[in-house]
């Protein structure tokens, strides 16, 4: 039987919402896998809107729903509309829309606070026995809800490669154990039913990325 699975964006653009290519590579291996995908996000503003060419804010609203659709091409869903009870498993992509968007990490890093919606649904998810699927910054969402579980954001010491680092220490004084992986990998909490892997928090080859949420797809399906 397909398993049914809820894909939760934060808008479009690496800096401002959802990252594009970990958002197409999730549905990529979904389709693969010939799981049946529903897309959600929070009927919201973002945080700001970032013009990519310069990478600075600028003056533009935008709606986090609608900025979604364009990734989703026009099948997405609000998120007050999902049913924890009608998927088998979610996935979060990542892109600074998980910071902005989905949480405030940017601004209060390990303070920060998830949208309270968003909070309530991952909670719902992990007491229901359903797998979460995260990748990139994404996996900081389950290191708030879950005090103690394990998450990789891929290495621990900061170089060219792992210019992103930092977010791994941070996420140890938040009480996780951090496992250090390779961007073609993934790690799985099997208590937790969590699978992470690092994405573009590592400087590496796009098709690697796509390789390692390869691997965190379907291992999220075979917790399902």
């Amino acid at each position: 039987m397909s398993k049914r699975v809820a894909v939760i964006l934060a808008g479009c653009g690496v800096f401002d919402g959802t990252e594009i290519h970990e958002a197409s590579a999730v549905l990529v291996q979904l389709s693969r896998a010939g799981a049946k995908v529903q897309m959600f996000a929070p009927n919201a503003d973002q945080m700001h809107v970032v013009n990519h060419c310069e990478g600075k804010p600028t003056e533009d609203k935008r709606n986090i729903l609608q900025e979604s659709a364009r990734i989703a091409r026009g099948d997405v869903t609000d998120l007050a509309k999902l049913d924890v009870s009608a998927f088998d498993a979610v996935i979060i992509p990542g892109g600074f829309g998980v910071a902005k968007n989905l949480s405030d990490w940017a601004v209060k890093n390990k303070e920060f606070t998830i949208q309270p919606h968003l909070e309530k649904l991952l909670k719902a998810f992990h007491k229901a026995g359903k797998p979460m699927g995260m990748c990139c910054i994404s996996p900081i969402l389950a290191a708030k809800i879950l005090p103690g579980c394990e998450i990789t954001v891929g290495q621990d010491k900061e170089c060219e490669r792992w210019p992103h680092a930092q977010t791994a220490g941070t996420l140890k004084e938040m009480g996780c154990k951090h496992v250090n992986t390779d961007v073609e990998e993934a790690h799985i909490d099997v208590k937790n039913k969590l699978v992470t892997t690092s994405a573009f928090m590592c400087n590496a080859p796009i098709h690697n990325v796509f390789d390692g949420i390869g691997v965190m797809v379907k291992e999220t399906l075979k917790l399902a």
